[in-house]
Order: structure tokens, then C-alpha cells, then sequence
């Protein structure tokens, strides 16, 4: 539960500080109802901006679908998730090329970490000058705590600066502020947007439990960031999916880039599970794309991209082919969930089926769990 006022505010800085959006421009973000993204779409009202909705497949008839809206409507400023950005990417999509789309000046991304490449595709095949705003938050404070700052430079990979108002830090384990390191994000102080608590929980036992266990007094989110000296952040991904091999924590998204490099990879889904006997297993999960297999070549492929551009470490303990990897509705990858699954959880403890877009690939998970049970023993 949310106070009208702290969101009202929050929106209001959102869309005409760190979008710079105002009277005249045209806003267009792919969003479904129930993400707080359609809340942020509708805050361009607040600063005089005029928003466009789309009814409609974010890549139907064809995966340029968004970046068609965005032309045809003149859109000034257009957001998407970072999993349609590569998606276009690995779909071949030239939208400068291809179409109008002279009058947009902003490209915002959010819902999963942009790797570099996302970067690079963005400028190379939308335009040089174009202003990309990566951003990340949070349902749980309906608002974003880092994103973009019209007076700073973009870096590759990185988001630009925490949003005003919002005290973000990146802590270690032992709840200190770290630099160029990975670690905890955290936030130091009230923001104008954060919960006055959770439905059904009238001592606050759950709230609190969920962001300040960790922590005492101070909102731990649950994702692993790099602090950079120079202000920007990068998001690794969610910490409690984080992978923790010989005590050296690595992001999933680092993994994802360089093996979704690979054309015969379409997307990859990696896990780390404690083993009893106090061993770690990762595997990695991948979507072929169209006429590959997943052969001794293309595991090679695989292992050698990971051990080169990243370190042994990175390197999976299997590689299995999967028929699609679920998101959620809002396009992220659900790692938490399917690591439950692989851990024992029935698909129906690990995640409501309902706010997913292939709730039925989960029953893979389940099957694989199932057969390398029975394959040990």
C-alpha cells in the first residue's frame, strides 16, 4: 500500500527530471497494466506531455512492432525492456534504417539490466545522438532508484546516477559502503515513494522481514550493484539469485551477454544451487535458436566464450536445451523461481503461475529435476 502523495511526487520527478519530459513531447512506453511502468507511463500527463498507449504483442507482426508505434505517433521519447532491446538485437531489427524515427530523442530501458551490447545496438541502429535512459527500481516502491540525468554522459553498460531523493549505496555483507566493488543495493534514508506496508500484515512482520532483516533501518532491495567512482551504477541482477562460486559472487547478466552472443543461442537462463555435500552446482539452460543443436561443438563454443571473456569461473557445470525460458509478464527471466524448482519446490510453491508468459516451460524444470534425482541415485 502506497500514499497518493509519495507517488504523485515521486512520478512527477520521474517524468520531468530524469526524462526531462514536458509540454509538447510525445511519450511511449510498451507496458501492461499491471506493471508500475504503465504508473510511469502516465506520470508524462503530469508534466504536460501526451502519452501513447499500445494494445497490442510488444513483437507482433514483426519484432519491430514497438519501434512502428514510436514512428507513427511521432513519439519523442520511447521505453521499452532491456529483453526487447536484445531481442531486436538478435532478430536482426534495423529501426533507423528502416524507419522515421527523426523526432526521438530518448530511448529508455528497464525490467532487466541492459548489457553493453544492448548499448551498443541502441546507438549503432537508433541513432548516435539519441539519449539512453537505462534505469532500474522496483514495483515495491513504484519508481526507480538509478536512471538517467540529462547534464551527465552515457557510459556503456552503466546507468547514469541514483535518482534524486534517493540515498543508494552499494554495501558488502558486513554493511559497508563499497566502491567499484559489487555489492548490496542499498537505501540509507526514506524516499518519497516506498510502502506504508503490506496488505494483510498488520504488524508490519512481513514488510520488514523483506527489506530490513538484512539490515537493520535500512532498505536492503535484493539486487547486486557496482557503485562506480564516478557516480554511475551497474545492476548485476538480483542477489538472491546471485551465482557464488569459491566465494566469488558473479552476475547472471555478465553470463547471459557473452553466451547470447552465439547465434545458435536465442536466450540462456544459468543457476547456482548449494549441494548437501556442500558442493555447487551451475547449469546452464539454453533456447536454441532455429535449425541448431546443442552439440559437443556448440557446448565447446559456449565454454570457450565464458572461459575467455569471463574466467573459469563462469564456465557451467551442464549445458541443457530447453524449450523457452519463462519471464515474467514484464519480460524478466525468473531465476529465483526456477532454482526453488530445482531445489525441491513444487512450480506452484515457487511462483503464481498466473504472472508469468510461459508458465507451462516451468513443468521442464520440474521434469529435469526429476530425472537427475533419479540419474544420481
Amino acid at each position: 500500500m502506497h500514499s497518493h502523495g509519495g507517488i504523485t511526487i515521486e512520478h512527477l520527478k520521474q517524468a520531468g527530471l530524469h526524462l526531462d519530459l514536458g509540454p509538447g513531447e510525445r511519450f511511449y512506453w510498451y507496458t501492461s497494466t499491471g506493471w508500475m511502468m504503465w504508473n510511469y507511463l502516465l506520470a508524462g500527463l503530469l508534466v504536460g506531455a501526451s502519452i501513447v498507449t499500445h494494445d497490442g504483442s510488444p513483437r507482433y507482426p514483426a519484432a519491430d512492432a514497438q519501434w512502428r508505434v514510436a514512428a507513427d505517433t511521432g513519439a519523442t521519447v520511447s521505453g521499452t525492456s532491456a529483453a526487447y532491446v536484445m531481442a531486436c538485437r538478435k532478430a536482426g531489427v534495423h529501426p533507423g534504417r528502416d524507419l522515421d524515427l527523426a523526432g526521438l530523442r530518448t530511448v529508455g530501458t528497464t525490467g532487466s539490466p541492459l548489457p553493453p551490447d544492448g548499448f551498443r545496438w541502441i546507438y549503432d541502429e537508433i541513432g548516435s545522438d539519441v539519449w539512453l535512459v537505462s534505469m532500474s527500481g522496483g514495483t515495491d516502491v513504484c519508481g526507480s532508484f538509478v536512471g538517467g540525468v540529462p547534464t551527465l554522459p552515457v557510459h556503456l553498460g552503466e546507468i547514469q546516477a541514483p535518482n534524486l531523493g534517493v540515498a543508494v549505496e552499494s554495501w558488502s555483507p558486513d554493511g559497508k559502503p563499497v566502491v567499484d566493488e559489487v555489492g548490496e543495493l542499498v537505501v540509507t534514508k526514506p524516499t518519497p515513494s516506498m510502502p506504508l506496508y503490506f496488505w494483510n500484515d498488520p504488524d508490519g512482520r512481513r514488510y520488514h522481514a523483506s527489506y530490513f532483516d538484512m539490515f537493520p533501518g535500512v532498505w536492503r532491495h535484493g539486487d547486486w550493484i557496482t557503485h562506480t567512482c564516478r557516480g554511475s551504477v551497474v545492476i548485476h541482477g538480483r542477489s538472491d539469485s546471485t551465482l557464488n562460486r569459491q566465494g566469488v559472487r558473479m552476475g547472471s547478466s555478465d553470463i547471459y551477454e557473452v553466451v547470447e552472443r552465439l547465434p545458435q543461442i536465442e536466450e540462456s537462463l544459468v543457476i547456482g544451487l548449494e549441494q548437501p555435500d556442500g558442493g555447487y552446482w551451475m547449469p546452464l539452460f539454453v533456447v536454441l535458436a532455429q535449425g541448431a543443436t546443442l552439440d559437443d561443438d556448440l557446448r565447446g563454443a559456449v565454454t570457450a566464450a565464458l572461459r575467455t571473456e569471463l574466467s573459469p569461473r563462469h564456465v557451467p557445470d551442464e549445458i541443457i536445451a530447453v524449450p523457452a525460458v519463462p519471464h515474467t509478464l514484464t519480460g524478466k527471466r525468473i531465476e529465483v523461481p526456477v532454482k526453488r524448482i530445482l531445489a525441491g519446490a513444487r512450480v506452484d510453491q515457487a511462483v503464481n503461475p498466473a504472472s508469468l508468459d510461459r508458465p507451462e516451460a516451468l513443468h521442464f524444470f520440474e521434469q529435469y529435476r526429476r530425472t537427475r534425482r533419479q540419474g544420481r541415485t
